[in-house]
């Protein structure tokens, strides 16, 4: 019987492959920021940057970086069959998958979550679109780009329910248990 990968090992291959690809966690907070800061009077950076940590422990959201970013290196290295080489390559538009994988991980947090993801999948804010045009010239990021957004989404998400419950005067302790609760999977 074949063995399970422990989580641990999963979530460190996930990060390390933002990381080897060129997206720091700070760099999606920074989108964080971007997309609340309108919202919330005196965001910090430190509570953009924890958030997006913490997308990153959810399994599903894992799952999709490692599958879509080694569609996005296979293709680099011309190493799919045609014609998915020459979608993935030139990030069709019409091709929808890599926007497909990206918003199944952002169902988990809600509608806040997918209309930001919508938004930015279209503008290409921040390190979205340093990918993106990267993506034109000789590297390949057709998935990796929209799930940053994913996260990015997941995060603001995340973070907006977190703040109405710190208005809302919840104890740390009860706001930690939901998203424990929440988060599996």
């Amino acid at each position: 019987m074949k063995k399970p990968v422990p989580c641990d090992v999963v979530e460190k291959a996930a990060r390390d492959i933002l990381k080897e690809r060129g997206v720091e966690i700070s760099d999606i907070a920074q989108i964080v920021y971007d997309m609340q800061a309108k919202y919330v009077p005196n965001l910090s950076m430190e509570d953009c940057y924890e958030s997006s940590d913490a997308v990153l422990s959810k399994r599903e959201i894992q799952h999709a970086i490692l599958v879509g970013v080694e569609l996005d290196k296979l293709a680099e290295k011309n190493m799919l069959s045609e014609p998915l080489q020459s979608l993935v390559d030139t990030d069709e538009g019409l091709f929808g998958v890599d926007e497909t994988i990206a918003l199944g991980s952002v169902f988990g947090f809600g509608s806040i979550a997918v209309t930001t993801f919508g938004f930015l999948d279209k503008e290409k804010v921040g390190i979205i679109k340093t990918l993106d045009d990267k993506g034109k010239e000789d590297e390949c990021h057709t998935f990796l780009d929209d799930l940053v957004a994913s996260i990015a989404s997941s995060a603001s998400a995340r973070l907006a329910h977190r703040l109405r419950d710190r208005e809302e005067n919840k104890r740390k302790e009860d706001i930690d248990a939901r998203e424990d609760e929440e988060l599996i999977g």
